[in-house]
């Protein structure tokens, strides 16, 4: 049966915008503690993948799982989704989110997962090109009982479809930010976290930034504003993750597009922590720091990786900074399936 969602939650006074497609039954979800979060785009079979790496979690006990399809017209990924919950291969609700934009799926996710499911204590997720490990689940929700913390993030590992391309894995876009466990500054991404339901009803929503939606950026906007909130981080290696890496991104103009991309995604969220022309100056000085810097930085890194393509990386970020002055944005999303 399907449910368009018009609840106000929490204090959350904006219309759901999802639709639920298909779900397990209600006294399934009534109990379950743990939500793990798949927005999907227009990958039906590699989101099989997914879910199918989800089932066989061991050792974490019950959870379900939120598919949010972000394409509102052939819908394959919903349809994929759904069929696979039918026959009971995991627990949880399909949703569809038809406003396109990554942001705008995690937020649907998000708070499908706060209005569905009253027991629930935290949100994990994984994107739809990721495989999880078997102990996966099991590893933050070690985590989550025993550390400091409120905001947790796990490793994630490229699996490259060309694999003459398995050097770029020690290229700074495709590493994960930490290699072991404990106690760390702040996240940056959310290919692979889990956050307690706390932060979100702290935050409200919309929990993510819309105006990110088609540049990336938004779980990092969301992050230094859990941060700025007093939320800790903790790092999990062991919640280990495997993302597939299309031929497509380890191309050069892609690569490239991803350094000036992240260069401006940083000097973004900086001016909005820091506005006004004493904020923005303080930005442009800090991007003008890291282009002078850029050329040593890039040549330890290169020589470190024995790659001058990965030792560009730090121009790279330092021009995207500087042309985010100027309004470019490099929205990379704007067209998902070229990505």
């Amino acid at each position: 049966m399907t449910e368009r969602g018009a609840a106000a939650i929490g204090g959350f006074d904006r219309p759901e915008s999802f639709e639920v497609v298909a779900q397990s039954a209600p006294e399934l979800l009534a109990t379950v503690h743990t939500a793990v979060c798949v927005p999907t785009f227009k990958r039906p079979d590699m989101l099989e993948q997914t879910l199918r790496s989800l089932a066989a979690q061991r050792d974490c006990g019950p959870f379900a799982v939120i598919v949010v399809e972000n394409e509102g017209a052939r819908r394959e990924g919903a349809a994929r989704a759904s069929a696979l919950l039918a026959e009971g291969l995991f627990e949880g609700l399909v949703i569809v989110e038809p406003r396109q934009g990554n942001c705008k799926a995690y937020n649907a996710a998000w708070r499908c997962a706060l209005s569905r499911l009253p027991a629930l204590r935290q949100i994990a997720g994984i994107d739809d090109d990721e495989e999880a490990e078997p102990f996966w689940l099991a590893a933050f929700l070690r985590a989550a009982e025993t550390a400091p913390a409120e905001l947790f993030g796990g490793s994630v590992t490229p699996r490259f479809e060309d694999p003459t391309k398995g050097w770029l894995g020690a290229h700074p876009i495709f590493r994960s930010h930490y290699d072991r466990s404990g106690p760390v500054p702040i996240l940056y991404s959310s290919a692979n976290y889990l956050i307690r339901r706390e932060v979100l009803e702290r935050l409200g929503h919309p929990f993510l930034d819309e105006r990110f939606d088609f540049t990336g950026g938004g779980d990092s906007d969301f992050f230094a504003r859990a941060a700025a909130a007093g939320f800790r981080f903790w790092w999990v290696q062991e919640a280990a993750q495997r993302e597939t890496m299309p031929a497509r991104r380890t191309q050069g103009d892609w690569i490239r597009a991803r350094g000036y991309r992240n260069g401006a995604i940083s000097a973004r969220i900086e001016r909005g922590r820091h506005p006004g022309r004493l904020g923005g100056a303080r930005v442009l000085a800090k991007s003008l720091a890291l282009l002078a810097a850029a050329p040593l930085r890039g040549l330890k890194l290169g020589l470190e990786t024995r790659s001058a393509t990965i030792g560009l990386y730090h121009l790279q970020v330092a021009l995207g900074r500087l042309g985010s002055e100027f309004g470019l944005g490099h929205e990379q999303y704007r067209a998902p399936e070229a990505n």
